[in-house]
C-alpha cells in the first residue's frame, strides 16, 4: 500500500504530537467529515475512515512506536501505513510483534475493540442561549441495542454457545515465524471474533445484528458559554455495537446564531451604544444593556466618541471564568437642525476655546509644525 496516506498528516498533527494533541485533533476531524452529517457524500466516508484509521494507530502508544519504526525503517516488516505485513492465522503486522513483547510484562488485553461508532449531531441555539445556557430537548435516529436479545444478536440473549476454539476466553495463542524469530502472542479467536461465544440461532428482532434502528430523545444541559467550537459528549448515546460491546458516544457540536446588539469573544461581550451628543459633552447617565437587563451606565463629562467602559464580571459567567462587558461609546451627532438651532449652536462654539482641549491643541501645533499656520486661528 505505498500510496497510503501518512497518519500524521491525516490529523494534521506534528510527528511529536501529544496524547492531547492527537485526541484533540481526531475530535475535530471526525466531528467535521462524521458520515451523519454528509448523508450523500461519499468522499466525507472515505474522509472519516482515513481519520478513525490514523486515531486507532497513533492513539495507541505500542502502534504508534511500531508505525513510526516502521516509517523510519521501510521494509522492517513490511507495515506500509497499513499495517498489512506477516499477515495470517490473525497476526496483524508488526505492532504484532510489539504486542506480544508488552503482553509479556502485564500487557493490556488483545480482545478486539468492539465500541460502536460515535455519532456527530449539530444544535443550533440563541446568542442568548449559548451565553447562559440552556436545556434542550433533542431527538435523532441511531442503532440502540436490541431488547430481545440485549444486544447480543442471540434470540432470548441465550441461544448461543462456548466458542470451542478459546474456551469462551476470546482469545487464543498466536505462533508466527518472524526474522526475529518465533514470536508468541495472545490474539482475538478469529471463529468467535473476540466474542468469546458463537450465537446458533439469531435473534428475530433484529436479525442476529444486536440492534435497532429507533429514533432516540433525549434532554440535555447546555453549559454557560458554549460557542461554534464547542462539543459536548454524552458518553454511551451512539450507535450501538454489532457485536454486544459498549455503544459509541454522541459529540454534540454547536451553530451560534447572531446577536442584534451583542458580539462576543470568548466570555467578553461586546456593545456599542449610541450616546445623545450632550450627554458626552456634559455628562450624565445613560441606559446600556447586559445579558439579564439594563442598567445606569455613568458617562463623565467630556467623554470622547470612541471610549470603551470594560466592566468586570458582567460578561458570561462560564463554569471556570467570568468574562467583562465592553461598551464603545458612540456620540451621535444632532441633524436637521433648525436655523435657530444652528445659530444657537453657532453662538455656543463662539465661546468654545478648541485650544483647552488637549487632542485638539496636539493637532494644531502639528499643523502649526508643518505648515507653520495655526488652523483655529482666523
Amino acid at each position: 500500500m505505498a500510496d497510503k496516506k501518512n497518519y500524521y498528516d491525516v490529523l494534521g498533527v506534528k510527528k511529536d504530537a501529544t496524547e492531547e494533541e492527537i485526541k484533540t485533533a481526531y475530535r475535530k476531524l471526525a466531528k467535521q467529515y462524521h458520515p451523519d452529517l454528509h448523508p450523500d457524500d461519499p468522499s466525507c466516508a472515505e474522509k472519516f475512515r482515513e481519520i478513525n484509521e490514523a486515531n486507532e494507530v497513533l492513539s495507541d502508544k505500542q502502534k504508534r512506536a511500531a508505525y513510526d519504526y516502521e516509517q523510519e525503517h521501510p521494509g522492517m516488516g513490511g507495515m506500509g501505513g497499513g499495517f498489512g505485513g506477516f499477515s495470517g492465522a490473525g497476526f496483524t503486522g508488526f505492532s504484532d510483534i510489539f504486542d506480544s513483547i508488552f503482553s509479556g510484562f502485564g500487557g493490556g488485553s488483545m480482545r478486539r475493540d468492539t465500541t460502536g461508532e460515535d455519532i456527530g449531531l449539530q444544535v443550533t441555539l440563541s446568542f442568548m442561549d449559548a451565553a447562559k445556557g440552556c436545556r434542550r430537548d433533542i431527538s435523532y435516529y441511531r442503532n440502540e441495542p436490541c431488547p430481545a436479545c440485549r444486544g447480543t444478536g442471540a434470540k432470548d440473549g441465550t441461544a448461543y454457545k462456548t466458542c470451542q476454539k478459546c474456551g469462551g476466553k476470546g482469545q487464543v495463542r498466536l505462533v508466527q515465524e518472524t526474522m526475529f524469530g518465533r514470536t508468541v502472542r495472545v490474539g482475538a479467536c478469529p471463529d468467535c471474533g473476540g466474542r468469546g461465544k458463537i450465537v446458533t440461532e439469531k435473534c428475530p428482532d433484529c436479525k442476529g445484528r444486536g440492534y435497532q434502528r429507533k429514533e432516540t430523545k433525549l434532554s440535555i444541559d447546555i453549559p454557560a458559554g458554549v460557542d461554534n467550537t464547542s462539543t459536548l459528549t454524552k458518553r454511551g448515546y451512539g450507535q450501538a455495537s454489532a457485536e454486544g460491546g459498549a455503544a459509541g458516544d454522541l459529540i454534540i457540536s454547536f451553530r451560534i446564531e447572531p446577536h442584534k446588539i451583542f458580539k462576543r469573544n470568548g466570555m467578553d461581550l461586546y456593545v456599542d451604544l449610541p450616546v445623545p451628543f450632550l450627554t458626552a459633552v456634559l455628562g450624565g447617565t445613560v441606559k446600556a444593556p447586559d445579558l439579564n437587563d439594563v442598567f445606569d451606565l455613568t458617562v463623565p463629562e467630556g467623554t470622547q466618541s470612541g471610549t470603551e467602559f470594560v466592566l468586570r464580571g458582567k460578561g458570561i459567567h462560564g463554569r471556570t471564568a467570568t468574562g467583562s462587558l465592553h461598551i464603545k461609546v458612540i456620540a451621535e451627532t444632532p441633524v436637521k437642525l433648525s436655523k435657530d438651532q444652528k445659530a444657537a449652536l453657532a453662538a455656543a462654539a463662539q465661546n468654545i476655546d478648541l485650544k483647552s482641549y488637549d487632542k485638539a491643541k496636539k493637532y494644531s501645533d502639528n499643523i502649526s509644525a508643518l505648515y507653520g499656520k495655526d488652523p483655529y486661528k482666523k
